[in-house]
């Protein structure tokens, strides 16, 4: 049988995901075993394959062909620059990608001073400050509790997701500036897309119509 196999981001996107493909007629029954140690999960009536991914994985997975569609965020999308098809917008997890710091590096911004930037997105951070801005940076890439770094003094801002802005405001920061708007996306295989357009057209249309009947 020739599989139409998708690569899910892991975490709430992944749950999410797995409902709006329940919901347009493809379960996974598998995956809903939280005690399996399975890695690829299977609907063999249908035809489809599915299996977790750490969330930068999914680009890969899908550029290599090891996975024809994925299902991930646009900031791992922009910061991973894979080459791939991105097809659609599921509308969910929405959320800014902002540039963050204390009030006082907001005059820093508006001259285009030489300034230093932590990030767990070193690749956007990069793109923006100097394709966009047209301002030099430092960029200092870390891997989490981003907010740290401006606080203690490792850098003048940050860039990072934004949903709430709660742990901003608690700990003095504010928005400087918006990158751009973060959702998750279907990402599609260059080769799959030619090869399995039906199929794959099939599951993408149907994810437009299911995603559009909540928007209505």
């Amino acid at each position: 049988m020739r599989y139409i196999t998708i690569a899910l981001a892991k975490g709430r996107l992944a749950k999410k995901a797995m409902e709006i493909f329940e919901q347009i007629g493809i379960p996974c029954e598998e995956m809903k075993d939280e005690k399996t140690r399975k890695l690829i999960f299977t609907n063999e009536e249908l035809g489809f394959r599915f299996f977790l991914s750490k969330p930068s994985d999914v680009p890969t997975y899908v550029e290599y062909g090891a996975a024809d569609i994925g299902i991930v965020g646009k900031d791992t999308i922009l910061e991973e620059g894979r080459s791939l098809y991105e097809v659609y917008d599921l509308q969910m997890g929405k959320c800014r990608m902002c540039v963050c710091g204390p009030e006082s590096a907001r005059e820093k911004l508006q001259h285009h001073e030489l300034i230093r930037v932590a990030s767990k997105y070193p690749n956007i951070a990069k793109d923006y400050f100097n394709n966009i801005k047209h301002q030099t940076v430092e960029i200092i890439k870390l891997n989490g509790s981003v907010e740290l770094a401006p606080i203690l003094g490792l850098c003048d801002g940050i860039v990072d997701i934004m949903e709430t802005g709660t742990t901003l405001k608690e700990n003095g920061l504010v928005v400087l500036d918006t990158v751009c708007d973060i959702s998750t996306r279907v990402i599609v295989n260059k080769a799959s897309f030619k090869l399995k357009h039906e199929e794959v057209m099939k599951v993408i249309n149907d994810l437009s119509k299911r995603v559009n009947e909540d928007v209505d």
